[in-house]
């Protein structure tokens, strides 16, 4: 579904652009796994639950993570046709931490 991707590749852009490296610095310093993270997102935007599929190791980064989802509510809601197909949508990412934040 290629609305399906835009949205997620819009979701992804909106966390790399409205998060500084600053929120998580000291924690990412730790020696930690790259977490893997699978955030739910509502139709409207608003978000249903940040779930670890994989902990960073670091309660503090995990913790960071959360925040940083949190902070950037509400996303965008679902397109018409989106919302029509989908109350919910799960996006997985593996966060990387150099000198940005880095989701794949």
């Amino acid at each position: 579904n290629a609305e399906l991707i835009l949205y997620v590749e819009a979701w992804t852009r909106k966390i790399h652009l409205n998060m500084t490296f600053d929120m998580v610095r000291e924690a990412a310093r730790q020696p930690h796994a790259d977490p893997v993270v699978t955030v739910a997102v509502r139709s409207d935007g608003s978000v249903e639950s940040v779930t670890f599929v994989q902990s960073s190791g670091v309660p503090a980064l995990d913790e960071a993570i959360r925040r940083v989802v949190q902070s950037q509510t509400p996303y965008q809601a679902f397109p018409p046709s989106l919302a029509r197909e989908y109350d919910v949508i799960e996006i997985r990412r593996t966060w990387l931490f150099d000198m940005a934040i880095r989701l794949y």
